[in-house]
């Protein structure tokens, strides 16, 4: 027999008690919606008003934890059910045997979300020259929503912030200026940044995004300290965070700027090394590839042990010739010792069809080859837990792509990704 607990107004609570004993569920406790926690022992389900104060983080966890199925009662927040990955609310009135047959029902996504992997923060960057870290990031976080997981896109750029203007959102909401602020208060939580962000509606589903700030003059309010706290509660937000962040690291202006003021670049460094997975973007150019190899040495001293994931971006054959792909991919193993990269390939139009319309790729060209290939990184690379790029840091193996090794250990790896193609 399945055992519930009633979190519902008490005007319902009793009448409902009633009807659900009817249908052979046996009615564990019924409490106010603010007394559900701790949760009852033994119980399979709690039917709960679907309100923003009774559907909380701390809830939604503990349900979780303990293998309690949720059912939402009433006219509930669409964004935050969504948020949560709890199915539509049932009416406030329904009958006892309409919350019995939701709760007979088969939920595909309870399934999933037991089984996905923990919640992750990753960072996209790239050395200056625009190779793209933008464009990537916003294509991501679409095709990590289009696998299932809940996620959130996050503008930490303070050189050039451009997610909101890229996506039509604006640039007066408050963002992740507001949310850093909140932090350093110690007032940020999961529904704060929901309340926070805006909902960017794609074919994959919602996103949620933190804008970045709407003058680079504004830098100062991304503070390191402030910055690792925001990303620290949004792993309790979003199973995704998508990150992006400016080139520079300025990781040693230490020796020439004051100690005890605030440092221009600091957003980046402490974005990186808050990280749990770095997606490290370069240009398919001579100047692009020169530009990340100097500043990737750098990056994997500041970040390790933090896994990270290179990826070529607009490869083709202008700037490079015959092959670029064997071209770029020889040259980054042997100047770098980088001996896993991904390609992704150059396309225009799809580009320019997402600029003029301020949306994502994947909704205005569903087929282009670019979004494909982002699409082929998520399922290679992002969406497992096993997956090297994002595995825990202590976990990654020796063949992670920028952690180099004896040229003898990497001989083979080049081979096997030729026999692949």
């Amino acid at each position: 027999m399945t055992s519930v607990v009633l979190a519902v107004p008490e005007s319902r609570a009793a009448g409902l008690a009633d009807e659900l004993e009817i249908e052979g569920i046996r009615v564990v406790a019924v409490v106010s919606p603010a007394q559900l926690l701790p949760l009852p022992p033994g119980i399979d389900a709690a039917v709960v008003a679907a309100t923003r104060g009774t559907l909380t983080h701390e809830i939604v966890t503990a349900c979780d934890r303990a293998g309690v199925r949720l059912v939402p009662l009433g006219d509930g927040d669409a964004r935050v059910l969504a948020r949560y990955g709890l199915a539509a609310s049932l009416a406030a009135d329904a009958t006892g045997w309409e919350v019995a047959t939701a709760l007979a029902a088969d939920h595909p996504e309870t399934t999933k979300r037991e089984s996905s992997p923990p919640h992750r923060v990753t960072v996209v960057w790239g050395p200056a020259g625009a190779p793209g870290r933008s464009t990537v990031a916003i294509q991501l976080a679409v095709e990590l929503t289009r696998v299932g997981r809940r996620t959130a896109l996050v503008d930490a750029d303070t050189v050039a912030p451009s997610l909101a203007l890229l996506l039509g959102l604006g640039d007066e909401a408050p963002g992740i200026a507001a949310a850093c602020r909140r932090a350093e208060l110690g007032a940020l939580d999961a529904e704060e940044l929901t309340r926070l962000s805006a909902v960017l509606e794609t074919s994959a589903g919602d996103v949620e995004v933190l804008g970045g700030i709407n003058r680079p003059s504004r830098w100062p309010e991304l503070a390191a300290d402030r910055l690792r706290a925001t990303l620290r509660v949004c792993r309790t937000w979003s199973e995704e965070t998508v990150v992006d962040v400016s080139s520079a690291f300025d990781a040693d202006d230490e020796a020439t700027f004051d100690l005890a003021g605030p440092r221009r670049h600091a957003a980046t460094m402490a974005a990186l090394q808050e990280a749990d997975a770095i997606v490290a973007i370069a240009s398919a150019d001579p100047l692009g590839i020169s530009r990340f190899i100097r500043e990737h040495a750098e990056l994997r001293r500041l970040t390790d042990p933090v896994p990270v994931s290179v990826v070529v971006n607009r490869v083709r054959s202008g700037p490079l010739g015959f092959d670029a792909r064997g071209q770029v991919r020889r040259t980054l193993e042997r100047l770098a010792g980088i001996t896993a990269v991904e390609f992704l390939p150059f396309d225009q139009r799809a580009a320019d069809a997402a600029l003029l319309h301020a949306r994502p790729m994947a909704d205005l060209t569903p087929r282009s080859a670019l979004v494909s290939g982002v699409r082929r990184l998520v399922a290679s690379r992002l969406s497992s837990p096993a997956a090297p790029s994002m595995a825990a840091p202590a976990a990654a193996p020796t063949g992670d792509s920028s952690r180099g090794s004896s040229r003898g250990a990497r001989r083979p790896q080049p081979a096997r990704e030729a026999q692949g193609g």
